[in-house]
């Protein structure tokens, strides 16, 4: 049993289940050896009854509470949340304009001019960033448009773009309208990494192969840290470097990799990414995102023209402005140093309270203690998943990577044709929550934050339950 505890998951990487170890008895003592348990009362939790409610309802402490592996697509309520939107309406409803400017001595928000940058400090060591390095502002695609504004830079030469064979609609859409918007064809100028034929992983050395053939006429690399629909980890260090070796601009999507699994975008010398905080971070649905630029990037250089710095083009605006000159109306553009240059208006505040609530758990760990218990906590879904069935007549596949080091804490489960429906009845019916994704994928992310392993286990046992089902 010590063995597989996840505390000793540093020396023994992914864990290796018994045969034994497929019991509601093993599951708890894994909880009750999780050294992440007691943040899990600092989250929301829908009861069985209220994730099924139809109309609003008062959030209630539940003893029957649902079990919701739904976090890679938006995360639980954190119960700070709630007090960080109120302090906010309590200063807004008591000092107005002033809230601005003012630091309130007992406020858990720093005064609104500064909240923005107090909030990508919190940021920062999620993904491994320094704190000038990160900006949060606008939604996810939003800051992809900005960030290819100043970093996808096409000639008629050097115009294709490197992305993901199955990439998330709405990237896919963005760099489709950036390559037309400068007058090249994408049919042409997008480059799809794909996984062989059959497959789902894509292999690192098949990226690199792409790199190769299409370094000369590519303008931009942008790929997903984690792919949306396999839950693949992509090594972002080792794509990075490569593409730059041949001298390609690379960016990452990192909507599912954020909160999710450590980072270290920094010390990987990466060029620019961006991402949601509605999912692993959990600020709450459609939530103000985030971007990162590298240091290089956010160099504003004044020693030719005070007037007129030299820095990096991008797309412009007032809230980009250096902060000892924002308020000084001259129409005279001198970017803060950093990320925080890009940004381009006034953020929300209740938004950037929201997550300011959320980062406030973050704070009282690490991505890597959430990545020990992340590793084990996904070994042990795919373990019992595998458990008592046979793979020739096994109703599923899992198709994620198996390797830990290839995967966060999603597993996508790949179904045999008609199956789905019928399984998402019954977990909807016994209060599960799961993403799927047609014809036949569920998407199950067990989070660390709030999650268990008896979480774990009777999911499993539910789901081999209407699999029987569409088998009789």
């Amino acid at each position: 049993m010590g063995s597989i505890a996840p505390e000793d998951l540093q020396q023994t990487g992914k864990p290796v289940f018994p045969d034994e170890a497929n019991t509601l008895e093993l599951a708890r003592s894994l909880d009750s050896k999780d050294h992440l348990r007691s943040f899990r009362q600092q989250f929301k939790i829908p009861s069985k009854s209220n994730i099924k409610a139809t109309k609003v309802s008062k959030h209630e402490q539940s003893d029957d509470p649902c079990i919701y592996f739904c976090g890679n697509s938006l995360g639980l309520q954190p119960r700070a949340v709630t007090e960080y939107i109120q302090t906010h309406l309590d200063t807004w409803s008591t000092i107005g304009v002033h809230g601005h400017f003012r630091r309130l001595e007992d406020s858990p928000l720093s005064q609104w001019q500064l909240l923005a940058e107090h909030a990508a400090a919190q940021c920062a060591p999620i993904v491994g960033a320094c704190a000038e390095e990160v900006s949060i502002m606008g939604s996810l695609t939003m800051n992809l448009h900005l960030l290819m504004a100043s970093f996808y830079l096409p000639t008629a030469t050097k115009n294709k773009i490197i992305l993901d064979w199955k990439a998330f609609p709405s990237d896919h859409f963005a760099i489709e309208s950036q390559i037309r918007g400068h007058g090249y064809d994408p049919d042409k100028a997008m480059i799809m990494v794909e996984p062989e034929e059959g497959e789902y992983e894509v292999s690192t050395e098949s990226i690199l192969k792409i790199i190769d053939e299409h370094a000369s006429t590519t303008a931009l690399v942008l790929l997903p840290g984690i792919q949306y629909y396999t839950g693949q980890l992509f090594d972002i260090k080792t794509i990075t470097a490569y593409a730059q070796s041949k001298g390609l601009t690379v960016g990452w999507d990192l909507a599912h990799a954020a909160g999710n699994v450590p980072l270290k975008l920094h010390d990987w010398n990466v060029d620019f990414a961006a991402w949601c905080t509605y999912k692993y971070m959990n600020a709450g649905p459609g939530s103000i995102a985030g971007l990162y630029v590298h240091e290089r990037h956010g160099t504003v250089d004044y020693s030719q023209d005070a007037q007129k710095p030299v820095f990096r083009h991008r797309l412009s605006g007032w809230y980009g402005g250096d902060q000892a000159g924002r308020m000084n109306m001259d129409n005279y553009f001198r970017p803060s140093p950093g990320a925080s240059g890009y940004q381009v208006s006034n953020p929300s505040v209740i938004d950037l309270a929201s997550l300011c609530g959320a980062l406030s758990i973050f704070n009282q760990t690490s991505m890597s203690s959430l990545r020990l218990k992340s590793v084990s906590i996904t070994a042990y879904l795919e373990f019992l998943l595998y458990s008592n069935t046979d793979v020739s007549t096994r109703a599923f596949k899992i198709i994620t990577p198996s390797n830990h080091e290839a995967r966060g804490t999603q597993l996508s489960i790949l179904l045999k044709p008609g199956r789905l429906e019928t399984l998402m009845e019954m977990l909807d019916e016994a209060g599960i929550v799961v993403d799927k994704r047609k014809p036949d994928v569920i998407r199950v992310a067990p989070v660390p934050l709030y999650n268990t392993y008896e979480e774990v286990w009777r999911f499993v046992q539910i789901f081999k339950k209407a699999l029987e089902k569409c088998e009789s």
